[in-house]
């Protein structure tokens, strides 16, 4: 006679996350920021985890932590499988199989990734607190109204791009990454030290650009100067805009 071990299954939610319950790496209702930051301060590159969606029942995200940044993948569950990139798997057993073989991914950047190890969920912590010696205030007269919560979006991404020298205007392919209000590039993905540092605080605009004779590029618009930028893809290219417009809407709400 089959018993079934409930104790695999204590925070589960639904038949979904019951199956779920048993991934040491299944992090819940993690969500997108949180797993940024948790991947990029103590995970490693190739490090990932799973965690809901945001899109409705029976969706999930992959967060995987690259060198500079975090992306995230679709991971589908219907009719008892998974379906994550190319690939389709019939049950649990065969989707975690299939991570176990360190799987290689690349996006639209061109750039490729390997999964190589789950962040857990659980990680041992010491039971350590620090003891209160003082304990005051440095203002008076506020109430709860005056507590405001704020945390800057990571919004990683990285990949190469193709940019326009600022005195001799010829291209060159340059690693980009983007984290925070801070877009960087590098002579190429290896290399430690950006070749300069871009504030978006001071970044006006960001727009497609049809002038420069070539496809898929776009500007970011400076008071000192103009960077012109080409993506490999439309997609790509869209995909940089997208978020590098998002930064911006987020600076000008104030966050």
């Amino acid at each position: 006679m089959f018993v079934l071990d409930m104790s695999f299954y204590s925070h589960a939610y639904s038949d979904t996350t019951d199956e779920l319950a048993t991934l040491g790496w299944y992090h819940y209702d993690l969500s997108r920021h949180a797993a940024e930051a948790l991947l990029l301060s103590n995970g490693t590159d190739g490090s990932y985890l799973l965690r809901n969606s945001n899109e409705g029942p029976g969706c999930f995200a992959l967060s995987v932590r690259a060198k500079d940044s975090v992306k995230h993948f679709h991971v589908t569950r219907k009719d008892g499988g998974y379906a994550f990139g190319f690939n389709e798997f019939a049950t649990l057993q065969d989707f975690v199989h299939h991570f176990a073989n360190q799987p290689l991914l690349g996006s639209d950047t061109g750039t490729l990734i390997v999964l190589k190890s789950p962040y857990p969920w659980r990680v041992e912590e010491p039971s350590i607190y620090e003891s209160v010696r003082v304990h005051t205030a440095i203002q008076t007269g506020r109430t709860e109204d005056d507590l405001v919560a704020n945390a800057p979006s990571l919004g990683t991404k990285e990949g190469y791009l193709v940019k326009q020298g600022a005195i001799v205007k010829n291209w060159k392919q340059r690693w980009f990454t983007l984290n925070r209000y801070e877009l960087k590039y590098f002579k190429d993905k290896m290399c430690e030290d950006p070749i300069k540092t871009l504030d978006l605080t001071a970044c006006s605009a960001v727009q497609f650009d049809y002038s420069q004779d070539r496809v898929n590029c776009f500007c970011l618009v400076f008071p000192e100067r103009t960077f012109y930028l080409c993506a490999k893809t439309g997609v790509e290219a869209d995909e940089w805009i997208k978020i590098l417009r998002w930064k911006l809407s987020q600076m000008r709400k104030g966050r």
